[in-house]
């Protein structure tokens, strides 16, 4: 983190655009219908800040989110912000378990909720010593988020604040299985904003359309802060569902002009029957990340009129790091492209002297863009950074044009449906059968979700066991998506000199 003698005073981006625009359009949530302009915006997340205030809510304080996507959830995210709270978003899709180790670990003192999640919230509550729970209603139509900012007295000056101070803390499992919670400060999102003005086409004119979930960092900044940074106008879906998509974008009343989005979602959006007749010429930035792209499903866009950019970057890098420009489309297909502005990417040997050209390294970055740090994990912190760089923990290369191309990774994660799944966390867990001897969880790819999880299992003698019995074993321990879908058997895992799990040779053993 910078000193603070180096830091500039932040600016609060929804009171600005509300004093210079007020009238536009800010956001338009499609699930409630509600449209609210910038000095609406900035009115809700004005008694929202002074409701949290009352209740003692103060600066560094840790506030969680646990919210579907909704236009609630950026007036709760700028609220924090408001008054210096730290936003701490929650993945919805993950168990009360799960959820409670993240809340207690933050020290969250309120948590907003999705009325949608209360089967969740209700274990979670008794899991935890939070003071305050504020139930958010998606529909608009009242309850207690509603409530606080109707009788609040409003706060509509930012607390004074620096690009250093803490605003917001997202957890990504790690490869031990304990989440870590990934640390941004104010002059992440402000550089990462002003890296997208000129490579994304960024303007106070765009119309960011985001599907992807907000609590994750590619959804929350590609495009929705990146968008309201402009002054421009977030589109809202509350999930993905491919035909309504397609609608989305062929509103011309809409005007969609940018979208990130997972290969699974251009992959059911491509095979819809609309696709065919879908009008995308409004579309500026189209952008694809998470995982490997194929080429064939960039291609098929591609003689649609649509040009999909890939990019590569992760929660630490604040979304991005490598993005391809749309000229380099389809010269350059398959590469992840070359850094975003006031970043910094390099190929690294084991030494950690750089790669020559084309040889085969770990990707490290280093920018205003990246993570300061993780929350209170002083051991992560020790081994992610070098030097200042940040270790990407993922094998990439460099071509003789400066184009960086990801060939694998370091760790053992895989990606299923735009989510990160970490092998060690379900492993543990599988170890609690009886049956199993000794358990590794592969990534394997996968028609529809890009790529899925492959138990591969050495039984102890006599000992039976299924996939249904495993996923069953997972149900009310592991969020959905992270539930294996295959099931190998093996009379023993194949293990180097020092014992480790030779993965590559599971993954080569089951590819098909």
């Amino acid at each position: 983190m910078a000193s603070r003698s180096d830091d500039l005073l932040v600016h609060d981006w929804i009171a600005e655009h509300a004093f210079r625009t007020p009238g536009k359009l800010a956001t338009i949530d499609l699930h409630s219908g509600r449209r609210h302009s910038y000095a609406k915006m900035h009115a809700r997340v004005a008694g929202l800040a002074g409701h949290m205030h009352s209740l003692g809510i103060a600066q560094g304080d840790r506030v969680g989110l646990l919210a579907m996507n909704s236009s609630d959830f950026l007036d709760a995210m700028f609220a924090c912000w408001r008054i210096g709270a730290v936003c701490t978003t929650l993945n919805f899709r993950l168990t009360a378990h799960e959820l409670a180790f993240m809340v207690k670990d933050s020290g969250c003192k309120l948590v907003f909720h999705d009325c949608d999640l209360a089967s969740v919230v209700a274990p979670l509550q008794g899991m935890t010593n939070v003071d305050h729970w504020i139930e958010m209603d998606a529909s608009g139509e009242g309850g207690a988020f509603e409530a606080t900012i109707a009788d609040a007295t409003p706060i509509w000056n930012q607390v004074p604040q620096l690009e250093s101070d803490l605003c917001m803390i997202m957890y990504s499992s790690g490869t031990t299985g304990t989440p870590k919670g990934v640390m941004f400060n104010h002059g992440q999102f402000f550089f990462i904003n002003a890296g997208s003005m000129g490579m994304a086409g960024a303007s106070a004119k765009m119309v960011g359309l985001v599907a992807l979930p907000l609590f994750h960092i590619g959804g929350l900044v590609a495009y929705t802060t990146i968008t309201l940074g402009a002054g421009g106008t977030v589109v809202i879906e509350r999930s993905f569902d491919a035909g309504r998509l397609l609608d989305t974008f062929d509103s011309a009343e809409l005007g969609v002009t940018h979208f990130l989005g997972v290969p699974a979602m251009f992959n059911a959006m491509q095979a819809h029957p609309r696709f065919a007749t879908t009008d995308f010429s409004r579309m500026i930035t189209t952008a694809c990340g998470a995982e490997s792209v194929p080429e064939a499903l960039l291609r098929t866009w591609y003689n649609r009129g649509v040009v999909i950019r890939e990019g590569y970057g992760m929660t630490e890098t604040c979304a991005a790091c490598l993005m391809l420009e749309a000229r380099d489309v389809p010269g350059k297909i398959g590469s992840a492209g070359k850094p975003v502005r006031h970043c910094q990417a390099m190929i690294a040997r084991a030494d950690g002297t750089e790669a020559t050209t084309d040889e085969l390294g770990e990707i490290w970055m280093r920018g205003k863009n990246i993570t300061p740090g993780y929350w209170n994990r002083p051991d992560a912190n020790a081994s992610s950074f070098v030097n200042g760089w940040f270790r990407s923990g993922d094998v990439g290369r460099k071509d003789a044009d400066g184009y960086f191309y990801v060939e694998d990774r370091v760790k053992d994660m895989y990606i299923s449906g735009g989510e990160n799944v970490y092998p060690a966390e379900i492993e543990n867990i599988l170890y609690e059968l009886a049956a199993i001897r000794e358990v590794a969880v592969i990534g394997l790819p996968d028609a529809k979700w890009g790529e899925a999880g492959c138990v591969v299992a050495a039984l102890k003698d006599d000992a039976l066991l299924t996939l249904e019995e495993i996923q069953a074993h997972c149900r009310d321990r592991l969020a959905r998506f992270k539930h294996p879908a295959r099931l190998e058997f093996v009379e023993a895992l194949p293990r180097n000199a020092t014992g480790k799990v030779l993965k590559f040779e599971l993954r080569a053993m089951f590819a098909r």
